[in-house]
């Protein structure tokens, strides 16, 4: 008797103690999210007194296009180009080249932004969709491209893919394509102004055994620099004409404006890899992420300290969602990955997905995008994204960077900046954590022009 009584009482105490350290856990858990909640508010608070024009740009503007009536057959081309589930017939009349509305996608020269044109109060503002020229009065080349900030030289410098070059396809079933050029490079001290610093890194011309032979595909430059080593490492897409070699490039530069030194390509871990993008977190260690297993999935690994290869480490993320054109960013500890979905050439639906670690579980929280009309909200506003740059000094605002492809004429693709921030409950429901939310949302505004607000244009 004594002993089933010692034990009940052991029992007791012990269950007690286990329900006391999950209550525990709870409020712990309860004071954090309240913490986090307050902090956030007290940073939102002062984002909003101190730069009242994110007022102006968080007031969303909508958009009432009217699709013209029928006007003979539609393209073949842009037949092949819808995605296999068009939301509306808009998509095939931003895809169709002979559309009636088609200015509306792609306006023509006389509207471009000319940074070198005294264009009065309309000098700083952005345009989505609209040409872009440089300081020589040149359409801007630098698609699915990233942007690093060279704290030597305090530049902005943009890479992204050079496509000034005729649209083709390679065979009858082929994508829309161009020789590859090179990559692009141009600076900025304002992210207005742009100055081309040439091709960084050029197609080869007759070895036609080169990854970057004119015939291969080079795609999603991106840039980072290594603190340790002094050297900007360039990571890329590289592929065959028929997207089987499915592969990753690495460059290597001792300046940001180049040149480029090419060193091999690899299948990533050993599996195929494809829209992809690196990134540098505070720590300095730096992380790969691409599409794989046929666009599939998402997988996330580390670089060595160098960045010229990969460990071992890796993670398969977003199984079975079919994600591409991942662009990752850090807010407050939290780290948020802006994908599209894979329709071609054809605009479709991003989605946000939000972390603790890079390495993951990463979890969908919804789509970011906040006006034009419901059309734009899921085609990405008509662009998928490539980057998205952090603004210094504005916490929890940055810019969302995107491409308008054009697949009639990819060297017109048109670029699509726009703000974002993140603050506010999340869409989607989350899938753990006691239902308490982790995440805060991340807003992408439409605006069919805006600028950046006066004191981070002044700071310099």
């Amino acid at each position: 008797m004594y002993r089933y009584f010692a034990f009940s009482l052991s029992g007791s105490r012990c269950s007690l103690l286990v329900w006391s350290l999950v209550g525990c856990l709870l409020i712990l858990h309860l004071y954090t999210f309240v913490h986090d909640k307050d902090v956030q508010n007290q940073e939102n608070h002062m984002r909003i007194s101190h730069h009242s024009q994110f007022r102006e740009l968080e007031e969303v503007e909508e958009e009432d296009i009217q699709i013209p009536p029928p006007r003979g057959k539609r393209s073949p081309r842009a037949a092949k180009r819808r995605p296999r589930k068009p939301h509306t017939s808009l998509i095939d009349e931003f895809l169709d080249e002979s559309s009636q509305i088609r200015r509306i996608f792609f306006p023509d020269l006389e509207t471009a932004m000319d940074p070198m044109k005294d264009a009065g109060n309309d000098t700083p503002y952005y345009y989505p969709g609209r040409i872009w020229l440089d300081i020589e009065g040149n359409p801007i080349q630098a698609h699915g491209g990233g942007i690093l900030y060279d704290e030597i030289t305090k530049t902005y410098y943009w890479y992204g893919e050079f496509k000034d070059g005729p649209t083709y396809h390679a065979h009858k079933r082929g994508a829309a394509r161009v020789d590859v050029i090179g990559v692009g490079c141009y600076s900025s001290k304002d992210m207005w102004t742009w100055k081309n610093e040439g091709i960084v890194l050029a197609a080869e011309e007759k070895n036609e055994t080169h990854d970057l032979h004119k015939l291969n595909v080079l795609e999603r430059p991106k840039v980072i620099y290594n603190d340790k080593t002094g050297k900007y490492v360039m990571w890329m897409h590289i592929d065959d004409a028929n997207y089987t070699k499915a592969s990753v490039g690495v460059a290597i530069s001792d300046s940001p404006t180049g040149s480029f030194h090419y060193l091999y390509s690899k299948r990533p871990h050993g599996f195929d890899s494809r829209d992809m993008t690196i990134f540098k977190d505070d720590d300095g260690v730096a992380y790969i992420l691409y599409s794989s297993e046929d666009n599939s999935e998402l997988h996330v690994g580390t670089l060595n300290e160098d960045y010229l290869d990969m460990t071992n480490n890796m993670n398969r993320i977003l199984v079975g969602q079919h994600r591409e054109a991942p662009a990752l960013f850090k807010h407050r500890g939290t780290y948020y990955m802006i994908t599209s979905g894979c329709t071609g050439w054809a605009p479709n639906e991003a989605l946000t997905h939000a972390a603790e670690s890079v390495m993951g579980p990463w979890e969908t929280i919804g789509n970011p995008c906040i006006g034009g009309n419901k059309i734009f909200r899921l085609t990405t506003f008509f662009s998928q994204g490539t980057f998205v740059l952090p603004l210094p000094g504005l916490p929890g605002s940055f810019i969302f960077m995107a491409d308008r492809w054009n697949p009639a004429d990819l060297r017109d693709s048109r670029y699509v900046w726009l703000p974002l921030t993140v603050g506010g409950p999340v869409d989607q429901p989350l899938e753990y954590n006691f239902g308490f939310p982790l995440w805060s949302r991340v807003s992408i505004y439409w605006h069919k022009k805006w600028r950046l607000p006066y004191s981070w244009r002044d700071k310099d």
